[in-house]
Order: C-alpha cells, then sequence, then structure tokens
C-alpha cells in the first residue's frame, strides 16, 4: 500500500496546484520527507501522513476514500470497509466519503511493535473506543494507561494523543470520532 500512499499524495498536491515546497511549508514536514514519500522510498506513519493531510487540509478518510461512494448507503459489508492506514497499523472505516457526516466509527488493529508515530496526534473534536483483544498503551496528555479487553477511553481529541501497542499479540479495537476530522 506505500505505493499507493505515495501515487495518492502526489495525486492530490498536484491536483491543488502545491508544490512539496508548498505543502512542506504548509504542513510543517520536510520537502525531503514528502518527496521519499511520493517516491515510494519512505511509509509514513498514520501521525506523520496525518500532519502532511492537515497542511493540504484532507483528512485521512477522503484521502483514501473512493469520493464516488453512495451518499445513502446504509450496509458495508467487511469488504466494503475502506482502510485508511498502512504498515503495522489497520484503520477500517466505516463509508468512504464522510464529508457532512457527524460520526467515524473505525475497526482498528495494531500489530505487536506498530502504533501511530512518534508525535502526537490533535485534531478538533472527542475520540473514543473499546479494546475487543490485546493490549494498547494509550498517551493523552500527560496521562498513558495501558488498556486491555473490555476497557476503554474517551477524550477531547485536541490534547495531543498517541498509540502503542508493546505487546506481542495483536490489539483490536472500535473507535469512533466526531467530527470526522481523522
Amino acid at each position: 500500500m506505500d505505493q499507493q500512499i505515495g501515487r495518492r499524495l502526489r495525486e492530490v498536491r498536484e491536483r491543488l496546484s502545491l508544490s512539496q515546497r508548498q505543502l512542506a511549508r504548509q504542513s510543517g514536514v520536510a520537502n525531503a520527507t514528502i518527496s521519499q514519500i511520493e517516491a515510494s522510498k519512505l511509509n509514513p506513519t498514520v501521525s506523520m501522513l496525518k500532519r502532511i493531510l492537515d497542511g493540504i487540509p484532507i483528512s485521512l478518510g477522503e484521502f483514501f476514500g473512493d469520493e464516488y461512494e453512495q451518499r445513502d448507503k446504509v450496509f458495508f459489508r467487511a469488504a466494503d470497509l475502506t482502510e485508511i492506514a498502512d504498515g503495522g497499523v489497520s484503520f477500517r472505516q466505516v463509508g468512504a466519503s464522510l464529508a457532512n457526516r457527524a460520526i467515524q466509527l473505525i475497526q482498528e488493529c495494531y500489530q505487536p511493535g506498530s502504533g501511530t508515530g512518534k508525535h502526537a496526534i490533535t485534531h478538533e473534536g472527542e475520540e473514543c473506543g473499546i479494546i475487543l483483544n490485546g493490549r494498547l498503551e494509550v498517551t493523552v496528555g500527560e496521562k498513558t494507561a495501558v488498556l486491555k479487553k473490555g476497557d476503554a477511553y474517551y477524550f477531547k481529541s485536541n490534547q495531543p494523543h498517541q498509540f502503542r501497542n508493546q505487546w506481542n499479540e495483536p490489539c483490536e479495537l472500535i473507535t469512533a470520532c466526531t467530527p470526522p476530522t481523522f
């Protein structure tokens, strides 16, 4: 999927008539990093890709989504969920285009050793989740907790937050975010 990320980033950037340098300036991410991602030489973490897309601005869901999804679609089969992450982290979003929607619902899976990256994520709104299997280290602001099956979290997402699975088994959870900014 990393080649798709690079190709998609270039398409979006060029459609908006932005140079790599302009996108770097707007996002606060080094021009060389954007260049390496577009050349498929670097696979960005979720937090890195989010920082880049915030400079456009476009959400992760819109970036990975199919802009032609039916707006009145009610039911989604497992194969219909939109993958909006890559590498050791899987975010499977219900619905592709969330423009003018109030909630973002995601089935997440963190493989052992994976996480959202070294940079904390911030965005407007509120976020919550419940652990289905495994364990996950969740950091919100200055607070950190290890959550396991049945545990949950809820916070205002303008606080810096990170997620990390440092154990030997995958961690699966269901999360919701409002408004859909991720």
